[in-house]
């Protein structure tokens, strides 16, 4: 029996919908092109030894800067997002709150000594979390979906809107069923004036040995003035183009950027990757996240955005880099300091 942080792979009718999905082949989700976890040279043992001789630069040397936003006091006219660190942030749209991807609880693992954040990047708790019209959770890797965060969120959150098969982990954690909406690629979820739609990415899912069991998911939060999309996890393919050309253009993009390598370059994007993915989408704003929480990967904590802004000055690209806690708002100045070498 794995320890309930794990959760619970999906059974009974959660199962056979799983089974009568088009994505689930062979025994396992599948991505559109076909996608090795790893390099074709690379093996596990050597990319564990890397892991394990990972250079210091890998977290900062000082406690990051971030600003103290009352979250429970925001007037949002327009959306306004306000970012945690990594994957996690908050929504303000059409008087709702939309929270994604929360991780709370300090680390990114399935034990707490491991993958622990930065100082400064876990200052926001769930108590600091205003009430939650609609939590969204891509997939359930550990640095998106944290069981501690989700539980301790329940009684604040109205709904829960997740890629297909990850309700069997949030039920195991004693959240009701009826909270819980799970969606195929492609498949709607209309809340009044905003619709969310899942849309493919190139990633990959698991919380123990085995992969594949519930899918992982990109997000388009669409109402009648404003879309955004919310990339979860991906490496870089041409569904990006084709979620652009079928879905954009987006008033924001909000891809990942981080935790890259070339040991396993199929399910993360290189940051120039990150940037093409933007203009590949039509969005006039790129928030590039996955970055400046935790260190899963050997690049330099700092190096992902570093690159994203060379590539997107280079291609002529509109990039927020909000502090952690700093609100960004749709049609206004974008935040720009480079606060990441501020120390």
């Amino acid at each position: 029996m794995y320890p309930i942080i794990y959760g619970k792979l999906p059974s009974g009718e959660r199962l056979k919908r799983i089974k009568a999905s088009s994505n689930y082949v062979n025994g396992t989700f599948q991505n559109i092109s076909k996608t090795n976890a790893m390099a074709e040279d690379v093996s596990f043992i050597k990319t564990m030894k890397d892991f394990w001789a990972k250079p210091k630069s890998v977290t900062p040397s000082f406690t990051l800067p971030f600003v103290r936003t009352d979250l429970k006091k925001i007037d949002a006219k327009s959306p306004t997002i306000i970012w945690f660190g990594h994957s996690s942030y908050l929504i303000y749209i059409n008087h709702k709150t939309i929270l994604v991807d929360p991780v709370f609880s300090g680390n990114a693992a399935p034990v707490s000594f491991m993958i622990k954040a930065f100082k400064g990047a876990n200052e926001y708790s769930v108590s600091a979390m205003p009430e939650i019209d609609i939590l969204i959770l891509t997939h359930d890797h550990y640095d998106h979906l944290d069981q501690k965060t989700v539980v301790a969120l329940n009684s604040k959150v109205k709904k829960i809107v997740c890629s297909l098969g990850v309700g069997s982990h949030l039920e195991y954690w004693g959240i009701s069923k009826n909270k819980i909406i799970e969606l195929d690629w492609d498949e709607p979820f209309n809340d009044s004036d905003l619709t969310l739609t899942t849309s493919s990415a190139r990633h990959f899912s698991g919380r123990g040995i085995t992969r594949g069991q519930t899918l992982w998911s990109a997000f388009i939060l669409k109402t009648n003035t404003h879309n955004l999309f919310l990339g979860g996890d991906s490496g870089y393919d041409k569904h990006f183009k084709e979620i652009g050309e079928k879905y954009g253009p987006f008033d924001l993009a909000i891809l990942e950027s981080g935790q890259y390598n070339t040991s396993w370059p199929h399910i993360h994007m290189m940051p120039e990757e990150t940037v093409q993915a933007s203009i590949d989408l039509n969005a006039k704003v790129l928030l590039p996240v996955h970055w400046g929480k935790f260190a899963l990967a050997m690049h330099p904590w700092n190096e992902p955005i570093k690159r994203v802004l060379i590539k997107a000055t280079e291609l002529n690209v509109t990039v927020a880099t909000p502090m952690i806690g700093e609100p960004l708002t749709i049609g206004e100045p974008v935040p720009n300091s480079v606060w990441w070498d501020i120390h």
